[in-house]
């Protein structure tokens, strides 16, 4: 595929991420102006780069002609939230959504990978408008607590600087670091009504201060 033709085919998932982007962070708007637990605490985007596409497609044994369909995370959206139990907020709510058609869902925090890699993923086919029509766009929309996301971003580039062969002794310490950033997500879970009262007062404190 020549740059152009890269552009041109890639031009409708940027479309897809930099839309959602803002719609899903428009949710958290909502709630802060309710004054209540947003079960999203930020939201990023991505669209895969060339050299990803191409080493993945490789890998996979995935045809050229065949990546919209076959590669399901060209376009990619990352949901972070404070609790787990806010998780499963966050994919009903994704389900309820009438511009997004879940195609698939992928539970790696009940089961969990052997890395230790906890995330909930979804593959969702959301439509774009182009100038030649209506075009859907399959979307990974990876939702984790903001604990799980520290621990996959380590993960990633460790496995990045292996090129995929970690060594085992690094291969055990990630583990227990996977277990201890679990560990951490159920504590906060078990004092989760004083953190969001907490943090209802100072928002309402941070708004007066604005009026």
């Amino acid at each position: 595929m020549q740059n152009n033709h890269w552009k041109s085919f890639l031009a409708p998932y940027n479309q897809a991420v930099d839309e959602l982007k803002i719609k899903l962070k428009g949710i958290r708007s909502q709630y802060e102006l309710q004054h209540s637990h947003s079960p999203i605490e930020f939201v990023t985007g991505r669209v895969k780069p060339i050299a990803s596409i191409l080493d993945k497609a490789k890998r996979k044994g995935i045809l050229m002609e065949n990546l919209e369909k076959d590669m399901q995370d060209i376009a990619g959206i990352r949901m972070m939230c404070q609790f787990v139990d806010d998780i499963r907020v966050v994919v009903n709510m994704l389900k309820s959504r009438n511009d997004l058609e879940i195609i698939e869902e992928r539970d790696y925090i009940t089961s969990k990978k052997e890395s230790g890699y906890r995330s909930y993923h979804v593959v969702a086919s959301y439509p774009v408008q182009t100038i030649t029509g209506e075009k859907k766009i399959l979307v990974e929309i990876q939702i984790r607590t903001l604990s799980m996301n520290f621990w996959a971003t380590i993960e990633h580039s460790i496995n990045y600087k292996y090129s995929g062969n970690i060594p085992d002794d690094i291969k055990i310490r990630l583990k227990r670091a996977a277990e201890a950033a679990y560990s951490l997500d159920e504590e906060m879970s078990q004092i989760r009504g004083e953190i969001q009262e907490a943090q209802v007062i100072f928002s309402m404190k941070t708004d007066k201060k604005h009026t």
